[in-house]
């Protein structure tokens, strides 16, 4: 494919970029969704009757607000799952529900597990990009904040196994911000850092990380959420990529 066709499948001012690389979660993924959704599901019993600003009072703690036990386990101090207990502590505790007894606790945690699964699935915008991309011979693959094989899993239940490129946390032993994770992704695509586009939905890991690193950041904010001090290029839709 020619170098005009790979430039003119994306929008104005990326015109040297020859390779794509995303971010999974709330990028790609619904994870949010996914999440709140599976949270629901295995929670009711413990939460009869909460009304639904509850229950969105609820997911908002538990994908949110409790983030720093996510952070512990980037730093190894946590299991993925001691993270995802602590934050359903945290969430549950705010409604006065204890999960306490380790039995019910490795339970809540196993059906969240299970549930949450079964509600991974991309964003409408996703398949038609990756289509443009595809047509215009534009090569692109995934690094994220997690280990390799769990978001395997994940892109492939979402309908997205043509991602083939895909580095995680365990891939160097470095997670994002670390610019090495990045320049990892570029490498497997066999672009250059200034000729590789990164877009995510976290501002400061995605869009400002990648460009830290040499890649051209691009922080895609689904929910118009105010920035005033960010300065570098923001979409709505990654459908706001095309040309």
């Amino acid at each position: 494919m020619s170098d005009g066709v790979r430039g003119g499948v994306l929008a104005a001012g990326l015109d040297g970029i020859r390779g794509v690389l995303f971010d999974i979660d709330d990028t790609l993924v619904d994870l949010e969704f996914a999440m709140t959704t599976a949270l629901r599901g295995v929670s009711e019993h413990l939460l009869p009757g909460l009304n639904e600003a509850g229950w969105e009072r609820f997911g908002r703690i538990f994908t949110r607000e409790t983030t720093h036990f996510y952070d512990r386990y980037l730093s190894g101090e946590l299991s993925f799952n001691e993270q995802r207990l602590l934050r359903g502590r945290a969430a549950l505790g705010h409604f006065g529900v204890e999960l306490e007894d380790s039995e019910k606790a490795e339970h809540w945690v196993s059906s969240y597990a299970s549930l949450q699964h079964s509600y991974i699935r991309a964003f409408d915008d996703v398949v038609p990009l990756l289509d443009a991309l595809d047509a215009a011979g534009v090569p692109y693959g995934a690094v994220s904040n997690n280990v390799h094989d769990y978001q395997r899993v994940k892109l492939d239940a979402a309908g997205l196994d043509r991602i083939g490129i895909l580095v995680g946390t365990d891939t160097l032993g470095v997670a994002k911000p670390d610019p090495a994770i990045y320049l990892e992704g570029v490498r497997r695509l066999g672009t250059g850092p200034g000729e590789t586009l990164y877009v995510g939905d976290n501002r400061l890991l995605d869009a400002e990380g990648s460009t830290a690193a040499g890649l051209l950041g691009v922080w895609l904010n689904r929910g118009g959420e105010p920035a005033p001090g960010f300065a570098g290029r923001e979409v709505a839709s990654l459908l706001d990529l095309l040309g």
